[in-house]
């Protein structure tokens, strides 16, 4: 039997979904060439924007197209299934239904353990699935979530969330904060080292609030918090040929100084963080719950750059928040100046409901939100450029991702500073550590003449 998948959101949407394909691959299933030649469509949704929804709600209307015309059609040997999984399937459950009876299954967050059930339904060709069964089921960690081929690869150690950022529904559709043990994540590492993977990033809906305890839920001897995990989690990386470890996304208000002292001792860190900071002005902050003030953020920024000079750093911005004015908007355009953030992550505020922030008074019209998220992009366009530009001339090691989708002849790869560079070479490269010197810039993307291996890479 045959599957295809679509995967929207997050990186831990896409972590996700390459576990679901082992679990499929386990039971000898084979990867359609596209939906509407598989017997079985997975849609892995995202419900962080109602934009995102819109575009899942657009894609599961067009495969009940498909399996309506298979319906009608004479030879009725084939069926086509279809599962909608992640946070909009948590959200809405089977509501989603109601809607799109076509639709075989909803697997919310919590109910990826129960896939294997799904599969097998679906390889009997049952229809039903008692919903109850599906969205009330415990969450539970995959064991391996690599993608094949792949040189880089995603490790979730935590899932879920208790921070409720006012405007935010992830802890809604994901639930409270579940750290994965110690055990499974270390046997997860080594798996992926053997076969091949040089870089990992761990990942967490609020990853550095990681926090393992004993079985009867105590802080024992066997606890460990994010630092202690990043601890060992570069033990563990080191001695299976993983040379690159990053983290998304981390917190401000969890980010400990133990936590930098690490990073910085350690190389295998990349010299790079995602930290994201949403806004500049306290008031907003405050009314967004971050749990944060700018300038507690501003004095970070210093310790994790005083302690890794020349680290990068990136970050999320969302304006228009009910009761922004400009004020609060300028606030976070000196921010802006005052960090210099490598690239940025920008959206305006979008109401979801379910959210604390969904009836919040002091709206801001669309065209005022649009026209601020515009200076914001300016600025950091601005930013962006200025500072990749000013790396140019430098040695770099890179990572050896694929060939270049422009030119067969050119490489793709990556510095650790999250930069993506364009190189002539060959592809017994992929997958390889190399040096080379950023010789110029095409638009946000680096190119070098050269690519030289690196000795043991």
């Amino acid at each position: 039997m045959t599957y295809f998948f679509e995967t929207y959101g997050c990186q831990m949407n896409s972590a996700e979904s390459a576990a679901l394909v082992l679990d499929l691959k386990e039971r000898n299933w084979v990867a359609a060439a596209c939906g509407a030649s598989a017997d079985l469509v997975i849609i892995n949704t995202c419900s962080v924007r109602v934009t995102a929804e819109k575009r899942a709600f657009g894609r599961i209307a067009h495969y009940a197209s498909i399996k309506k015309k298979l319906a009608k059609a004479a030879d009725r040997g084939r069926r086509l299934a279809i599962v909608v999984a992640g946070c909009m399937a948590q959200r809405l459950g089977e509501g989603l239904k109601e809607k799109y009876p076509e639709v075989d299954y909803v697997m919310g967050t919590s109910g990826r353990s129960m896939f294997p059930v799904i599969l097998q339904a679906a390889e009997e060709q049952k229809e039903e699935i008692l919903p109850d069964f599906l969205q009330n089921a415990a969450f539970s960690f995959s064991a391996s979530h690599l993608e094949e081929g792949q040189f880089r690869s995603f490790v979730p150690i935590m899932h879920g969330c208790n921070n409720f950022c006012s405007y935010c529904i992830v802890p809604y559709v994901r639930g409270s904060e579940v750290s994965r043990s110690p055990k499974s994540i270390t046997e997860e590492i080594r798996l992926v080292g053997q076969r091949g993977v040089r870089e990992i990033t761990l990942l967490g809906q609020n990853v550095n609030s990681y926090n393992w305890k004993d079985n009867d839920g105590t802080a024992g001897e066997n606890a460990l918090d994010f630092s202690g995990l990043l601890e060992l989690a570069a033990e563990e990386a080191c001695k299976n040929g993983i040379r690159r470890l990053r983290f998304l996304s981390a917190n401000p208000k969890n980010f400990s100084a133990e936590t930098i002292k690490i990073m910085a001792k350690n190389p295998i860190f990349c010299r790079h963080l995602h930290l994201p900071v949403q806004h500049g002005s306290n008031s907003v902050l405050k009314a967004m719950n971050r749990g944060y003030t700018k300038e507690r953020y501003l004095e970070l920024v210093g310790e994790i750059r005083s302690a890794m000079p020349g680290i990068t750093i990136s970050t999320d911005i969302l304006v228009g928040f009910p009761g922004e004015t400009e004020a609060c908007l300028e606030q976070t355009l000196e921010l802006m100046e005052k960090i210099k953030f490598i690239y940025a992550f920008m959206y305006h505020f979008n109401p979801r409901e379910g959210t604390a922030a969904w009836d919040l008074p002091n709206r801001i019209s669309e065209d005022v939100k649009k026209q601020r998220l515009a200076k914001v992009i300016d600025l950091q366009k601005k930013h962006t450029k200025e500072m990749l530009k000013s790396r140019i001339g430098s040695v770099e090691q890179v990572l050896v991702e694929g060939i270049s989708k422009k030119n067969a002849d050119e490489l793709i790869t990556r510095t650790e500073k999250d930069e993506m560079v364009v190189v002539p070479g060959s592809p017994y490269m992929i997958g390889a550590f190399a040096e080379l010197t950023l010789s110029s810039l095409r638009g946000n993307t680096f190119r070098a003449k050269e690519l030289i291996p690196c000795h043991g890479a």
